[in-house]
């Protein structure tokens, strides 16, 4: 192989390599529909039980969301309606999907190269999840599959899900909009049966984990 060859494969091979930092492999393993949706990279897809979805992220992709759709009804066209995480009422999602939902949350090669990833109840919460890493030899599992909506308190129960405080009070004590906050008798409700999952805004030091830089994933509705 000449030396011009070999430079081009070279190149090649880091290009692919740069372009996509992570793959995340979605699957529904709840017992009916949900429309996954996934935020800025993939849009949305609808997945019956046991489907899956993947997604290629590039590196350096931040504010990334995937999250369960419940209760939708679209036309042939892709318009219609979610009863939990709409997104503006199309199947491929372009923009945040409506509390409540369960959130996987990423950002990646970001600070020495790591990957930031969390699950959060901060938009509320409507399905089971698990967030996980599937190589690179990070080894943090994140679940969040207690009886939520079942034990929801009155004040926070909504069509489809439970909604954090945030969604219903918008106030500073539950939003964190300025300052610093704490958490509150609401928000440690959702701490409480799921302790490694953000419950507030602020909620940084037990909920949120890292992995090597290049980690694939996977995403598991009802676990």
């Amino acid at each position: 192989m000449s030396a011009r060859k070999g430079l081009v494969l070279v190149m090649a091979l880091c290009f692919t390599s740069a372009a996509y930092a992570a793959r995340f492999d979605i699957t529904n393993r709840c017992p009916y529909t949900v429309w996954a949706a996934s935020v800025p990279v993939g849009g949305g897809r609808q997945l019956n039980s046991g489907q899956s979805w993947s997604v290629d992220v590039p590196a350096g992709t931040k504010a990334a969301r995937i999250w369960a759709r419940t209760g939708c009804n679209f036309d042939g066209s892709g318009r219609g309606r979610c009863q939990t995480g709409d997104c503006g009422g199309v199947l491929e999602c372009r923009a945040y999907g409506v509390p409540p939902n369960t959130l996987a949350e990423y950002a990646l090669n970001q600070f020495s190269n790591l990957d930031f990833i969390d699950i959060s109840l901060v938009d509320g919460f409507n399905v089971p999840m698990e967030f996980s890493p599937t190589s690179g030899g990070c080894t943090r599992v994140i679940r969040c599959t207690a009886d939520i909506k079942g034990q929801c308190p009155a004040e926070l129960k909504t069509e489809g899900g439970c909604n954090n405080p945030c969604t219903v009070y918008k106030t500073n004590q539950y939003c964190c909009t300025s300052g610093s906050c704490g958490p509150t008798p609401l928000s440690q409700f959702f701490k409480q049966r799921c302790p490694d999952a953000y419950s507030y805004p602020q909620d940084d030091k037990t909920s949120l984990f890292t992995c090597p830089g290049g980690t694939n994933y996977k995403v598991i509705f009802c676990p």
